[in-house]
């Protein structure tokens, strides 16, 4: 009787140190400019080659521009940072897809979309977000520099085994209610460290329900409440999804891969060390008002009073509040707003601009605010101008930009002023995440379209 995590974590324990971690192997390696420079400078420092170059794949993102692509990076620094990526794909005969290459995007929205992520993987990358790809009935998880140089040296990593949670949301969606508001109302049920030491399942008719970019919103966000990684079970909405994309498997191998796929589910009765279960018909549309993810509230409610807030966290909660601008007690519907970011490895995929189109179709941005429309791949944009959503985002007064991580973290040009709000689709509203001084307010698509087009925080 096994989780689906013991399954394949099992199936890919090379040797295990005696009282000590696992060595496990890794099927997918994913590489960025920003926690990449110091590895290859390990295994050149060592005379070492990658051990499987074919395994690894390189991209650029988190500092590149999201206008005017053909032109070289301003910023000194990243412009360094992205010629070193591009110099250590060359040296050491690795795939690279850097600024403009059809195949360029964020990481996490690039090995789905070309499916390099698979059911029954162990995925890396050397970004906290790598959650991301566990929607395919994955292990896949964050990593360090160094470990980023192991797994280059020997296709392997040293990990300690999680415990593992199933955490269940049962019954249907709300209208205007999808993934980012499961993910943000679960982290503020279970805290940011609500999960810290597991790995963690999502199960119940609402997840089976998800679409697959829907469930990567979900993985993507598991990191946020502390957890190592977050999966779901794969199922035909997953074959479907990966079937006859460029590096998925094809012909003879496909039907091998598929018959292996439909084994990875968790064995009746098998036994996870935590369990919760959540009921999707008390969720509405989310917001956050503080300074992590954890400090989320329906969009209808009311900031905890300080008396709601338990000792130990009094002080970092008035903190956070001074730092956003808000009180105990205040309602956040109907306030002023200056910017928002719709992108991210969180809800930069095709839906989440479907969805937001189709809320500002007809409508006008406010003239308050500034808008940032980020597609997480060339191949995303692309599909974006086939289905000429780029027409209605521009009568309604928006832009498109080119992909990037754009404004999810402040390493590239489209930071957020000091003082400013935005409502981000993004992951992460730590100070000064998105620029210093910035003011984030972490939300789904539809209520980041509603925001742009009212200049104010509203309920879709």
């Amino acid at each position: 009787m096994k989780t689906l995590f013991d399954k394949i974590w099992d199936a890919h324990v090379v040797a295990t140190v005696q009282d000590g971690p696992t060595q496990l192997y890794i099927d997918r390696h994913l590489c960025h400019e920003v926690t990449s420079p110091q590895a290859f400078a390990g295994l050149r420092a060592r005379g070492l080659k990658v051990f499987r170059p074919e395994r690894t794949t390189l991209t650029a993102d988190h500092n590149i521009p999201t206008m005017e692509q053909d032109k070289p990076i301003r910023d000194q620094v990243s412009r360094f940072q992205v010629d070193t990526l591009a110099k250590n794909a060359e040296e050491f005969g690795l795939t690279y897809y850097g600024l403009n290459n059809p195949k360029n995007g964020i990481v996490h929205v690039i090995g789905p979309e070309n499916g390099y992520t698979q059911p029954g993987m162990t995925i890396v990358c050397g970004d906290s977000h790598t959650s991301t790809h566990g929607a395919f009935g994955a292990i896949a998880f964050g990593i360090g520099t160094s470990e980023v140089e192991m797994v280059l040296a020997s296709q392997c990593i040293l990990q300690t085994r999680p415990k593992t949670m199933r955490i269940n949301f049962e019954g249907k969606l709300n209208e205007h209610v999808g993934a980012k508001d499961m993910a943000l109302y679960m982290i503020s049920q279970l805290t940011t460290g609500g999960a810290t030491g597991y790995f963690v399942e999502y199960a119940g008719e609402a997840v089976r329900n998800l679409t697959m970019e829907q469930r990567m919103t979900l993985c993507n966000l598991s990191i946020e409440m502390g957890a190592r990684g977050g999966l779901v079970a794969p199922d035909e909405t997953t074959f479907n999804y990966i079937k006859g994309r460029e590096f998925a498997p094809k012909g003879e191998s496909w039907n091998k891969a598929l018959a292996y796929w439909q084994t990875l589910k968790t064995d009746e009765g098998a036994a996870f060390d935590k369990e919760v279960t959540f009921d999707v018909s008390q969720i509405k549309p989310m917001i956050t008002y503080g300074t992590n993810p954890g400090m989320g509230m329906p969009i209808d409610g009311t900031i905890p009073q300080l008396e709601d807030i338990d000792v130990a966290g009094k002080i970092s909660f008035e903190k956070s509040l001074k730092y956003m601008g808000f009180v105990p007690g205040e309602k956040l519907e109907g306030k002023p707003i200056d910017y928002v970011f719709l992108g991210s490895c969180t809800n930069g995929r095709i839906e989440d601009f479907r969805l937001f189109t189709e809320y500002v179709k007809g409508k006008k941005k406010a003239e308050n605010v500034t808008a940032w429309l980020v597609p997480g791949s060339w191949k995303v944009r692309k599909q974006i101008e086939e289905e000429g959503l780029d027409k209605i985002l521009e009568e309604a007064g928006f832009a498109l930009r080119q992909p990037g991580c754009s404004a999810c973290l402040a390493m590239n040009d489209d930071k957020v002023p000091a003082g400013k709000y935005a409502v981000s689709t993004s992951n992460r509203n730590f100070e000064g995440r998105q620029g210093p001084g910035a003011r984030t307010i972490l939300a789904g698509p539809l209520v980041a379209a509603a925001a742009a087009v009212n200049g104010k925080i509203t309920n879709p």
